[in-house]
């Protein structure tokens, strides 16, 4: 059927959505996934997902968001955990309990953080200080996100939420991320 909209029957309610081609929908899911997860992104990825569920599916949307973040993680892994190497000339300090508890549970640390409220660079710092193999660490990042993408997903897809709400929540997560602001200082 052609047109600009078409109907989410299996999802269990029907609602007329504008069509997003899959194959355009799924590469700027996926590229939108990455850039809000590599390094110490600034762009929230919940309200993306959160449309995207409604859009190309819960699943497809899961796993495509799932990709991008794990491709973000392999390319912080391999770029932050040789350059802590280099610049960690300071005598190492006893470990806190943050990074014993790290060292004893790193995988099921990393993986159970993406059901809590905070924000995943401390835990992404501590699998790179630490030494944390790449392999294991995008295995965690996989782990952490895929129940938290298909809750979100599955909230776009089960409960209509109007574009100005997606757009507000946007902002709203944006507000943590404006201290890294450079800001104009008055002299």
């Amino acid at each position: 059927r052609s047109g600009s909209s078409t109907s989410l029957l299996w999802a269990g309610h029907r609602h007329r959505l504008p069509r997003v081609p899959l194959v355009s929908g799924a590469l700027l899911l996926f590229g939108y996934a990455f850039l809000s997860n590599v390094a110490l992104a600034v762009l929230p990825h919940e309200p993306a997902v959160i449309w995207y569920g409604t859009r190309l599916g819960v699943w497809p949307t899961t796993l495509i968001a799932t990709g991008g973040t794990v491709v973000a993680a392999f390319a912080d892994h391999r770029l932050f955990v040789p350059l802590i190497a280099r610049i960690r000339t300071a005598p190492r300090l006893p470990a806190g309990v943050a990074e014993r508890a790290f060292r004893r549970w790193p995988f099921l640390i990393l993986a159970l953080s993406g059901l809590t409220p905070l924000p995943f660079f401390p835990f992404k710092a501590l699998a790179f200080t630490t030494g944390y193999p790449l392999g294991r660490y995008a295995a965690a990042v996989a782990a952490r996100c895929l129940p938290r993408y298909a809750f979100l997903a599955w909230l776009g897809s089960a409960v209509p939420l109007p574009g100005w709400l997606l757009v507000t929540l946007f902002a709203l997560l944006m507000i943590p991320s404006l201290r890294l602001m450079p800001w104009p200082t008055r002299a």
